[in-house]
């Protein structure tokens, strides 16, 4: 009886002790435990991830543009048109900016091309033959062997860093044009009808085509105006045709004392258009 007593009195303190205990945490679904297999030693590899090359690259500058290696971050805003001319080995450049301000200027070879830099940068173009300059327009004309696809990014590179350079056109203001139709108190009343004829009604017309002309003279008594085709007119294959067709049939509808017109060539120019067959 005193074992069944003693018994009872363990079953009783062990209930006791049992309702004492403190009940475990409740877990909160809300909270994950972290995984054992990311442990701090184990997730090591992965913050190879946040680092190059894996990592997102830095934001861009809005500020920066493909520009900027052109010099500062300045657009280069020159818009450069062409025109094509009679002359296939010709094209007419034109910048949206004024180039001669009175008269032309041609340049037959590089040697000419020393007194004005925008000539003398277009002539270091590899194919470039001959440079002409109007009112707003640069004439250029390449050798037959050399493509336009090649030449006409270089063209434009040289016109645009020209004008951004600040430059004058040429260098000695004394050279700048050529004063050729100029009427003087020393000309006689056919000169000056002549000079008036290529001034007002003729050179325009050239110009259009990217070229120009230049008096050279007029003899009284043969009645020959001897005149240089410049720019896209000279070696130009119509440029026979132009002289004779043209300008000479209407110097001598409005002079009668002009009874033909003769070309003026260079000795470049001759051995040019010998090759070409266009003169014996």
């Amino acid at each position: 009886m005193a074992m069944a007593m003693a018994r009872r009195r363990l079953l009783a303190l062990a209930s006791q002790l049992q309702r004492r205990a403190p009940a475990p945490p409740a877990t909160q679904p809300w909270r994950r435990a972290r995984p054992r297999f990311l442990s701090s030693a184990a997730s090591a590899p992965l913050d190879r991830l946040k680092t190059p090359p894996f990592a997102r690259p830095a934001p861009r500058n809005p500020a920066s543009s493909p520009w900027d290696r052109f010099g500062g971050g300045q657009k280069r805003t020159m818009f450069i048109q062409t025109q094509s001319t009679p002359n296939p080995q010709s094209l007419m450049f034109y910048p949206g900016k004024p180039v001669m301000e009175v008269g032309s200027s041609d340049f037959p070879n590089a040697r000419t091309a020393m007194t004005s830099p925008l000539a003398k940068a277009l002539f270091a173009i590899d194919g470039v033959t001959r440079v002409f300059f109007g009112s707003d327009f640069v004439t250029v004309t390449k050798s037959e062997e050399t493509s336009w696809d090649y030449l006409k990014p270089e063209v434009f590179a040289a016109i645009m860093d020209f004008y951004s350079s600040g430059q004058p056109l040429f260098l000695d203001s004394n050279a700048a044009a050529a004063m050729d139709t100029a009427i003087h108190e020393d000309d006689s009343e056919i000169v000056a009808m002549i000079k008036e004829l290529l001034e007002t009604r003729i050179r325009p017309a050239v110009q259009d085509d990217g070229g120009d002309i230049e008096y050279r003279g007029f003899d009284l008594e043969t009645g020959i105006v001897k005149l240089k085709m410049q720019g896209a007119c000279s070696g130009c294959p119509s440029s026979s045709v132009t002289l004779k067709s043209g300008i000479e049939n209407m110097l001598m509808h409005y002079v009668p004392e002009v009874k033909g017109v003769e070309q003026e060539l260079d000795g470049d120019e001759e051995a040019e258009l010998a090759g070409a067959g266009q003169i014996e």
